[in-house]
């Protein structure tokens, strides 16, 4: 047997190392060595502090989830790694798998995702929010020219408007109460405003902030039949708006936009494969490392994470090294 460590959330706001004990990779298995996770600042956040609702539990399982919502899980879903057993094909390539935070794992070979070559494995830790970003644009439908607001500066906030940007035409502005996030704004080619200095008239507003203040902005920044995406999910927490005054007459949409569902638009030539390939193939651009603002060794998760999720809009990407000597044990 192999022997790894893993993180596991055993409590609200509370996580914890463990030892895991892995069998070694069969026929058509990989054994991955992780080089870097990143921590989800929406989702996992609400994970960590045990704000799923029961009824989500089943819904929000991540696809190598151990043990069940609330607690103790072992969840998470940005992991870039090297193969170094399986495959010869794969044998020594940087991968991206939707794996939790664990120092190794065997996975079918069919989970991974070779990183295309120019994407350097520290930015790949990206591709799970550059994946949201992609979604977000089929569910806007959007088009040449459009004037387009994206409110939250978060990494997804911040992709959503790196890509919309790429639309010929598109007159793109990030919508941000932090200041700070004027520069980010500036490395990534999009404009910048706080909320009470923003542009109206929108033709397409993206929600990304995670706050419900956030989403009454973009309401109000929509111009006449404009669509509003929201990409936020706020977990147990209940979120009241002004869907009076002028909602009705300017007859907006509001669209819920979830990585988890592919749009009907594209869903019957696209899969889960193509997309995730697309979203690693958009982050060549070296402008995005702008995005990752923070750094810690494994070692350090249990104390991080809680400060993480305690201000989960303060700080952009959050990446973990892993530098872990492991052993072999006999097999049984």
């Amino acid at each position: 047997m192999l022997r790894a460590r893993a993180f596991w959330t055993i409590a609200p706001g509370v996580g914890e190392l463990r030892e895991e004990s892995i069998a070694p990779p069969a026929p058509g298995q990989l054994l991955v060595e992780t080089l870097y996770s990143g921590v989800s600042r929406g989702t996992e956040s609400l994970v960590f502090a045990g704000r799923v609702p029961p009824s989500e539990h089943q819904r929000m399982r991540a696809p190598h989830q151990a043990g069940e919502l609330p607690f103790p899980v072992k969840y998470g879903y940005l992991n870039v790694g090297r193969v170094v057993d399986g495959p010869a094909a794969l044998v020594g390539r940087a991968v991206f798998c939707l794996y939790p935070h664990q120092t190794r794992y065997v996975v079918d070979a069919g989970a991974v995702t070779p990183l295309p070559d120019g994407v350097p494995a520290a930015r790949a830790v990206l591709a799970g929010n550059c994946e949201t970003a992609v979604n977000a644009l089929w569910d806007a439908g959007l088009r040449v020219g459009d004037r387009v607001a994206v409110v939250g500066g978060g990494v997804v906030g911040c992709l959503v408007a790196y890509l919309a940007a790429r639309v010929v035409g598109c007159q793109v502005e990030l919508v941000d109460v932090a200041p700070a996030r004027a520069a980010v704004a500036a490395a990534l080619g999009v404009g910048f405003a706080s909320p009470d200095g923003a542009r109206p008239e929108a033709d397409v507003v993206f929600h990304a902030s995670g706050a419900p203040e956030g989403l009454r902005t973009a309401l109000a920044l929509a111009g006449q039949e404009a669509t509003i995406v929201e990409l936020s999910w706020y977990g147990d927490r209940p979120v009241e708006l002004p869907l009076g005054g002028p909602f009705h007459a300017r007859r907006l949409t509001l669209r819920s936009s979830q990585v988890g569902g592919i749009p009907a638009p594209q869903r019957a030539r696209w899969d889960y494969a193509r997309r995730l390939t697309l979203a690693l193939s958009l982050l060549r651009d070296p402008t995005l490392d702008v995005l990752i603002d923070g750094e810690s060794p494994f070692a350090e998760l249990p104390r991080v994470l809680p400060r993480l999720a305690a201000s989960p809009g303060a700080a952009l990407c959050h990446r973990i090294t892993y530098s872990v000597e492991h052993e072999q044990e006999p097999r049984a």
